[in-house]
């Protein structure tokens, strides 16, 4: 057993903080404060934050841990710090002399940055994982102390995949912090030259599919941005948010014309692919079988894509 102090903020952390408040003894857990959240406004924990109050952890919540209580954290005499989708950049005042990791959601060096399991759908890419590394001046660039892979689906949501890798973090973690207790730890430098960068996405911004770009740009376009920011196109003049699609066989109709409405066989520039969640205005996300039938979506009706602003 080692004594850590945990900093993290986001839901992707929990299943690791939840491993290690269960094997080992937790010192300090530093989140962001309450936030503004839903249609009240209603002051509410970060995912971390509302984690710790319930398991009756020692808790910090500060604006800025670099800045206002650097004194306070590096008072607890623990063994390591296990920083996890925490929201703030951490001064090497802060740092100075502590063993310190962070869990992060790629294979580095690819996909440095706020969004990396987005990017790595987005891109088509067939293999991602997670990292440990060590903390660093510049965003995710220390050294690699440990990694996991994972495979990604043709079908696999970006939501979906973050709850997978989340679930791999702890046994990566934990591995990571036995080699460091057993001295035993190795340190990987990352290849400058392999950085790609995700940055974080935008609603407006992102928010869009071009129908009449290859079905494996679309298909990867609507799996990347589910659930949120969702890729949006319009039918009948109205918003839909196409949520999970997969590959289908077909293509020879104009893109975004429907050949098999009720299964959600849609044509793309090249191509076709099979829409299998969806939702519209006011409604919940739904399978698509039901939002056909909800709609009464007929073959050779259109889906008009969107394009970036």
């Amino acid at each position: 057993m080692v004594k850590l102090v945990l900093m993290g903020s986001g839901a992707f952390g929990l299943p690791t903080y939840r491993r290690l408040a269960g094997a080992h003894e937790i010192g300090l857990v530093v989140t962001q404060p309450d936030r503004p959240a839903g249609r009240g406004r209603t002051l509410t924990a970060t995912p971390v934050g509302a984690w710790a109050e319930d398991a009756g952890l020692p808790l910090l919540k500060t604006e800025n841990v670099s800045r206002d209580d650097i004194d306070r954290v590096r008072s607890v005499e623990a063994d390591a710090w296990v920083v996890i989708a925490f929201g703030q950049k951490l001064s090497q005042d802060l740092l100075a002399d502590r063993f310190a990791v962070n869990l992060h959601a790629s294979r580095l060096p690819r996909w440095r940055g706020a969004a990396p399991i987005n990017h790595a759908v987005l891109a088509g890419d067939a293999v991602t994982g997670n990292s440990v590394i060590t903390l660093a001046e510049r965003m995710d660039a220390g050294l690699v102390l440990g990694q996991s892979e994972r495979v990604i689906e043709p079908r696999q949501t970006a939501g979906e995949l973050h709850d997978l890798l989340a679930e791999d973090g702890p046994e990566l973690v934990e591995a990571v912090l036995a080699r460091h207790a057993a001295g035993a730890t190795t340190a990987e430098e990352q290849d400058e030259a392999l950085v790609t960068l995700a940055g974080k996405l935008d609603k407006k911004r992102d928010g869009w599919v071009d129908i009449s770009a290859s079905a494996d740009e679309c298909r990867q376009r609507i799996n990347g941005l589910s659930p949120w920011p969702s890729a949006t196109v319009s039918f009948r003049g109205a918003a839909l948010k196409l949520l999970r699609a997969e590959p289908a066989a077909g293509g020879a109709e104009e893109a975004g014309v429907f050949i098999d409405a009720g299964s959600g066989v849609v044509s793309c520039g090249e191509g076709a692919l099979r829409v299998l969640e969806a939702q519209a205005p006011g409604k919940p996300a739904m399978e698509w079988s039901r939002v056909a039938q909800s709609l009464g979506v007929r073959d050779g009706e259109r889906l008009e894509g969107s394009e970036p602003c």
